[in-house]
């Protein structure tokens, strides 16, 4: 009997060797190397992939090619269709990650119940057929679709034997980590076995026309487990995120060969299923009737889209000697320069005070438009003064002091006015070409933050 075969593997990119390594050379991680056995040396090679060969291809020129127009698939939540670009691509293989429990298997489940017109293919390595029809049933109590079939297998050359027969238009696999290809001796989840069964699945996607949905697992550090490589198989990468002690749940686009990666859709998780949020506005921001200090409006922008969140924050002064800094749902270090700038070019002592940021609703926001607000909150909560409820900031704070122009701001004002605010505070350089003409929100204009501190606290 031959002697097993074992090759060293690179967690982060993949990257292989015949000898265990304490730095990648690949991307330079440093203990990243894993054993898996590749061949165990008891029998012959178990041979080709289980996916039909694509048709032979030659080289055309680029004016040869035609292109046709290819209509997507909609899911029928309008969120998820503007997260993958306007739908459904054919012949794309999509990749789905999340933390445990957060909902990923309830997504496409969902998703893939909801689509008319199709035979779809479920294939779960992860629960029984009892589970799924279980929460096929909570979801929609009154639909049973006869074109909906549920597959509970790993292997991957069955799967590819019941999809040659079923011929379905849309492919659900939860998930790659359970999969197990026959061409590869390692054990289900590992390294070799994922790329492989990622292959595998990105073949037939592309010889077929049939889309692929992969929901993956993600590892303590949040980020998807697996080779690097997985990624650049697949045509989209989604994060779905959000906070167990609340309700929402964000689709985040990470990759997307077919539209931008800006976009996010939100939902809220219900006892029968994920309900779409067409308007985060009115979720993400408080509806208390009294004014508290601390609390300010932002208006921010997530891909095309522009939302109101409340920003909060409390100063307090130290009381273990080394002042504190959190926060939840903003950049840390973002949160310490707005801090150092308040110190250095403001004048405001809040060197020995315990400052706290939080982002209502637990989304996260990169959108530099939100660091007047922050700002503001932190000077409201430091002074005890509340600002008017129906008052919004959008302006990004540079080094010094000054208040930045940022992207889009028509877009901003539309949708505060459209939520009544009657005042918005804005860059002095963003009123450029902006008609006030019809608008029933006054928009002050200002240059630093000083002159806010004036107008609100003084």
């Amino acid at each position: 009997m031959a002697k097993p075969k074992s090759l060293f593997f690179c967690k982060n990119c993949g990257y292989q060797s015949s000898q265990w390594l304490g730095k990648c050379p690949s991307c330079n991680e440093w203990n990243s190397f894993v054993e898996e056995v590749v061949d165990r040396g008891d029998g012959p090679s178990k041979g080709k992939s289980s996916v039909a060969p694509a048709v032979r291809s030659f080289p055309r020129r680029l004016s040869e090619i035609s292109l046709v127009e290819m209509p997507r698939i909609s899911t029928g939540f309008r969120e998820f269709d503007n997260v993958l670009g306007g739908g459904i691509v054919a012949g794309s293989i999509i990749l789905l990650g999340g933390e445990p429990g957060i909902g990923k298997s309830t997504l496409l489940l969902q998703t893939a119940l909801q689509i008319p017109g199709k035979r779809i293919l479920y294939i779960s390595g992860e629960e029984s057929e009892a589970q799924l029809k279980m929460r096929a049933e909570r979801l929609f109590p009154n639909r049973q679709p006869d074109n909906f079939f549920i597959l509970t297998e790993t292997d991957t050359r069955e799967i590819f034997e019941h999809v040659k027969q079923l011929s379905p238009d849309l492919l659900v696999v939860d998930s790659v980590q359970t999969l197990q290809s026959q061409l590869l001796d390692s054990a289900a989840g590992s390294i070799s076995q994922i790329r492989e069964c990622a292959a595998e699945f990105q073949h037939y996607a592309k010889s077929s026309g049939v889309p692929v949905f992969l929901i993956g697992h993600i590892t303590k550090d949040g980020t998807l487990a697996g080779p690097k490589i997985l990624e650049h198989i697949v045509d989209t990468v989604l994060q779905f995120e959000g906070d167990q002690h609340y309700g929402y749940r964000i689709v985040r686009c990470i990759k997307n060969r077919f539209g931008s990666t800006s976009e996010l859709g939100i939902f809220e998780m219900q006892g029968n299923g994920l309900r779409e949020v067409l308007n985060p506005s009115e979720l993400l921001v408080s509806a208390s009737e009294e004014n508290y200090s601390g609390s300010a409006i932002s208006v921010v922008l997530e891909g095309t889209r522009a939302m109101m969140i409340e920003t909060q924050a409390l100063v307090s002064s130290a009381v273990y000697g080394t002042p504190q800094r959190s926060a939840t749902g903003y950049d840390i270090r973002r949160l310490n320069m707005l801090l150092a700038v308040l110190e250095k070019r403001c004048r405001f002592k809040l060197g020995a005070k315990d400052v706290f940021v939080n982002l209502a609703g637990g989304i996260r926001v990169d959108d530099p438009a939100i660091n007047l607000s922050i700002v503001v909150a932190i000077l409201s909560s430091a002074a005890d003064l509340p600002i008017d409820a129906k008052t919004c900031f959008a302006g990004e704070m540079g080094l010094n002091g000054e208040i930045r122009p940022v992207i889009r701001m028509e877009q901003r004002i539309a949708e505060a006015d459209k939520l009544g605010f009657t005042r918005m505070f804005l860059s002095k350089y963003n009123m450029k070409g902006i008609k006030q003409d019809g608008l029933n929100i006054k928009l002050i204009p200002i240059t630093k933050v000083e002159v806010i501190y004036k107008y609100l606290f003084e």
